[in-house]
């Protein structure tokens, strides 16, 4: 087993890492804190494999927490700033993870740390672990910043993402949710099973394709192109589901 450790200033982040680690059969998790000091002592009386440290906190930021712990633990950083990556790998961290954290993305990065920690382990393949069934994917969420709040968004309800310059829309049933995001950012946050890049301004969701015409895709009463760079590979992926 690998304990855990989660360090953020944001209770919602906390959240979701948890559920995640969770989730993780060779993960057990020791604390989820928004105290940097705190987690800092844990560290260092050696109570901790594998730290998820934020990068941006008020009291300690996660470059200095990093350079007081001096690789007592393993460390993943996460954050929603992609300029402190270079930084992060220079102290030899085991990954960096750009908020918000999908969890595919978040299971690759532990199978890396769990092949550093415990090399003598095989790490158990994703394609071995069970197929998630309805109710696993109604956890199955991610939080956007609106102008008001931080928003929860279930990945079961997003018909489409539309791209508009430095925002996205983020289109559900029932709402259309607009934040301050790129595209690439986003589409790297999803599931690759279940979503897909038609466009540079477009991703959508496989399961909600009502029908394809040409390079015209329907769900609900929207019509989305599928762009020339991404047609090959949207094609391909419709035609590996064909019957």
């Amino acid at each position: 087993m690998i304990r855990c450790l989660v360090v953020d200033d944001e209770p919602l982040a906390l959240h979701i890492l948890e559920d995640y680690i969770r989730k993780i059969p060779f993960l057990t998790l020791i604390k989820a804190t928004t105290n940097p000091i705190e987690a800092l002592s844990l560290v260092q009386n050696g109570e901790a494999d594998l730290v998820f440290l934020d990068v941006q906190m008020p009291e300690l930021t996660g470059i200095q927490f990093l350079k007081i712990a001096n690789g007592k633990a393993k460390v993943i950083l996460t954050t929603a700033y992609s300029e402190y990556a270079l930084e992060g790998y220079e102290l030899d961290v085991v990954d960096y993870l750009l908020k918000p954290i999908a969890f595919d993305r978040f299971y690759k990065s532990v199978q890396k740390a769990q092949s550093i920690i415990n090399p003598s382990t095989t790490p158990v393949p994703a394609a071995a672990l069970p197929e998630p069934t309805q109710k696993d994917l109604l956890s199955d969420f991610i939080f956007v910043k609106t102008e008001h709040k931080i928003q929860k968004v279930y990945l079961h309800d997003i018909l489409f993402i539309e791209g508009l310059k430095d925002y996205i829309s983020i289109f559900t049933p029932t709402e259309r949710i607009i934040t301050l995001q790129i595209m690439k950012k986003m589409e790297d946050a999803l599931p690759e099973k279940h979503f897909i890049r038609v466009h540079k301004s477009y991703i959508v969701a496989l399961n909600k394709i009502d029908s394809i015409e040409r390079s015209r895709i329907w769900i609900k009463d929207k019509i989305i192109p599928v762009g020339d760079t991404y047609r090959d590979n949207f094609f391909k992926i419709i035609d590996a589901k064909n019957i």
